[in-house]
């Protein structure tokens, strides 16, 4: 080798003088900010994707981005400047309404909140524009990573190629190919499934949904796990989870491909709610999506295996509570300022980020745990409201 680093995964002489190229799987918020900080530290990463392009799918709704974690990781990326630019003002206010729509909570947007709102295809592009060319592989599906000995990993991807690697990184979410080189665990469902939709030019077209969603954030929740949930995008979009605890076998019974049969079923639910609320869901102009909730085990952690490691869902995939694109992000930062702060010890990097990254993650584990019982127990709706005022 010619001094210049490797960027296909491959290691310089040791005793060079170059930090060790990594190698990336995923395009997440995680995957990307991790070889944005390196970046930033002069070291090399290619990150390998399964979508074809940047712009293969819409990538999910508003982030809150909190000043304790995911700003964090910003700062450490150098782009907190960029981000204020793609906050949407506003977004931070809440409401809880009763089934029938009265009003419970409502929370406006002071602008003290510390958690601004971002849309996350705007903070992907992000993170992607602030990378060298060349950086992601896109059309990179993996279908296998096998160890070779001594710290290098082989990857293949469906598409016939193939990097050999000293520093494989696992951020490829919750169903990870890379996680088996380190642990046996498998996300497992909690009982609880999200049902997505949008509604397009609400304020002139929905005007009564639009009025009970508000500016920010709304959710109108009932005891045994279930509810409507909505957050308001860029002008009058506005964005719809519908909660429902049953088990995988109930949600198999409905035929999803059918867009309206779906919709009227999940309306169902729903029978005698605030026709304000159930808007959001029958006159949805998105097809119904089923997001069935998984986690992993609270706690989940491995032994150091030489050469590999995960972050994001991959290393602790956890129940929604405003924190995985936190973390993820989080987590790839404090990866990449490891590895800067250790040239020429891939080991002792990883052995550092993992220490600190199983006391962070099993903590917001149990957080998760707490936060998403205080919402869908049956104490709902007051458990979220003694949440979000501070009393839980």
């Amino acid at each position: 080798m010619d001094g210049r680093p490797d960027l296909t995964g491959g290691l310089e002489p040791e005793g060079a003088p170059m930090h060790t190229p990594v190698t990336i799987i995923g395009a997440g918020l995680g995957g990307l900010t991790l070889a944005r900080v390196l970046h930033v530290h002069g070291i090399p990463a290619t990150v390998y994707e399964a979508e074809p392009s940047p712009t293969a799918r819409t990538q999910g709704g508003m982030l809150d981005i909190h000043d304790y974690n995911g700003q964090l990781a910003l700062q450490a990326a150098g782009l907190m400047d960029a981000f204020r630019g793609l906050i949407l003002e506003g977004r931070e206010a809440t409401r809880v309404l009763a089934w029938d729509g009265t009003v419970l909570l409502d929370q406006p947007d002071d602008g003290t909140g510390g958690r601004p709102e971002v849309l996350r295809g705007e903070l992907r592009k992000l993170l992607i524009d602030s990378l060298p060319a060349g950086t992601v592989r896109w059309g990179h599906k993996v279908s296998s990573v096998r160890a070779l000995g001594d710290g290098r990993h082989e990857v293949t991807f469906a598409n016939g190629t193939t990097v050999v690697t000293r520093l494989l990184v696992g951020a490829d979410g919750a169903w990870s190919r890379v996680r088996p080189l380190l642990s046996n665990a498998t996300p497992e469902y909690v009982g609880t499934s999200f049902i997505e939709t949008y509604l397009f030019d609400a304020d002139t077209r929905h005007p009564a949904s639009a009025k009970a969603v508000g500016g920010g954030a709304m959710a109108a929740l009932v005891p045994g796990g279930k509810g409507i949930q909505a957050h308001r995008e860029s002008g009058g979009t506005l964005h719809t989870y519908v909660a429902l605890t049953q088990p995988k076998e109930w949600f198999a019974g409905i035929d999803f491909t059918d867009s309206a049969t779906a919709t009227a079923r999940i309306a169902q639910e729903f029978t005698g709610w605030a026709p304000e609320l159930t808007a959001l869901i029958t006159d949805g102009d998105t097809p119904p999506v089923l997001r069935p909730i998984n986690t992993l085990p609270i706690g989940h952690r491995w032994d150091r295996v030489p050469g590999v490691t995960l972050l994001g869902d991959a290393a602790h995939l956890t129940r929604p509570n405003g924190e995985g694109a936190n973390l993820a992000m989080y987590d790839g930062a404090e990866l990449g300022k490891a590895i800067a702060a250790h040239p020429g010890d891939v080991e002792a990097a990883l052995t550092a980020y993992e220490e600190a990254l199983f006391i962070r993650s099993a903590e917001a584990a149990i957080e998760a745990t707490r936060d998403f019982g205080l919402c869908f127990d049956d104490n709902a709706p007051h458990g979220l409201i003694s949440l979000l005022t501070g009393n839980a």
